[in-house]
């Protein structure tokens, strides 16, 4: 994950100080090291023992080792001890559960899986953001969200940083552009 998708999960969410954030797919911890630094509580897992041993280690460097518990496993197998059970009550003054996380973040294959258990997971009005760089995964985690009930779906399509903001497509003598990117 690139600073820039940081950034485009932080502006969408708006998580910051005193929100709770589940995330999975941790690598490195780039994305669960800026959400602890801007004040979040995050709860992230890696099925990979070595990464999940960098991220501690980056967590401890970067001072926030209290913020951010980095968690060893595959998230699908708590899912049901995270999912809260806090009753809120709707507009009609009906009850539900509730999770108590204000945001979702995920960079994991099996994101559609977890996407489909996000209401458990959530605080009401809270937000769910995937990282894909494949558009196929990115229609199965849609998808579930549909299925799911989330409502306010939106995608953002990075385009190539190897490409200057500034360039613009070539075309051919006839006006069509090429498929593909230009090199």
């Amino acid at each position: 994950m690139m600073p820039r998708d940081v950034g485009l999960v932080l502006g969408h969410t708006g998580a910051g100080s005193g929100d709770r954030v589940l995330d999975a797919g941790t690598g490195s911890g780039v994305l669960a090291a800026y959400l602890g630094r801007v004040g979040a509580s995050v709860v992230t897992y890696e099925r990979d023992p070595g990464f999940a041993a960098v991220a501690r280690e980056n967590m401890a460097t970067a001072g926030i080792a209290d913020r951010v518990d980095v968690r060893t496993g595959d998230v699908r197998e708590d899912l049901d001890d995270l999912a809260g059970t806090d009753e809120t009550a709707d507009d009609d003054g009906s009850t539900q559960d509730s999770g108590g996380f204000d945001a979702l973040t995920l960079d994991t294959e099996d994101a559609p899986a977890i996407v489909e258990r996000a209401p458990e997971l959530l605080v009401p009005g809270g937000f769910v953001a995937v990282y894909s760089p494949f558009v196929e995964h990115t229609r199965e985690v849609v998808e579930a969200a549909r299925e799911a009930g989330l409502s306010g779906l939106a995608t953002s399509v990075a385009r190539d940083p190897r490409r200057p903001a500034s360039a613009t497509p070539a075309t051919s003598p006839s006006g069509a552009t090429p498929a593909g990117p230009i090199r």
